[in-house]
């Protein structure tokens, strides 16, 4: 019985120490509809030292801005109804262990779908995961973003 405790004792330690060492990647991105100006509004959390191995520039630097605004651009794209829309950029934060990302589109009267194409980090990081949370005239919608799983539709 002492052997058998021994050896479970050492198996759940080397459980745990696997479990910490591993990475947990994502980004969580959070749509807002704002009605009296028909605007979808986004904000975007990702790790600092994610994104900044991703564009390969320090969140320090005067560029650091513009690079996240160029790699967001690249790895975002929205369709509202079939059509793409243009996502402006305004403003980012470096918060700690967070970039905090905002950016937007206007001219949104009605949604009946929205498909979203997320790669942010997918190619950096083979196991991030991407999440999108949706708010539109009292809906709540969710999607996921992964490797192989790049595109997601919701209808309202």
């Amino acid at each position: 019985m002492k052997k058998f405790l021994h050896i479970t004792v050492i198996f759940v330690l080397m459980m745990l120490m696997s479990f910490s060492a591993a990475d947990f990647y994502s980004s969580m991105t959070k749509v807002d509809y704002v009605e009296g100006s028909k605007t979808l509004k986004f904000t975007t959390k990702m790790n600092t030292q994610h994104i900044s191995d991703a564009i390969k520039i320090n969140p320090n630097t005067a560029s650091f801005e513009a690079e996240v605004k160029k790699y967001v651009n690249n790895n975002f794209d929205l369709y509202i109804n079939g059509s793409p829309k243009t996502l402006t950029f305004t403003g980012s934060q470096v918060n700690g262990e967070s970039v905090w990302v905002y950016f937007e589109t206007g001219g949104v009267s009605e949604i009946n779908s929205m498909k979203i194409k997320n790669t942010i980090l997918l190619s950096t990081f083979p196991k991030q995961f991407n999440l999108v949370n949706i708010a539109y005239k009292g809906n709540q919608k969710t999607m996921n973003f992964q490797r192989g799983r790049e595109v997601n539709e919701v209808n309202f």
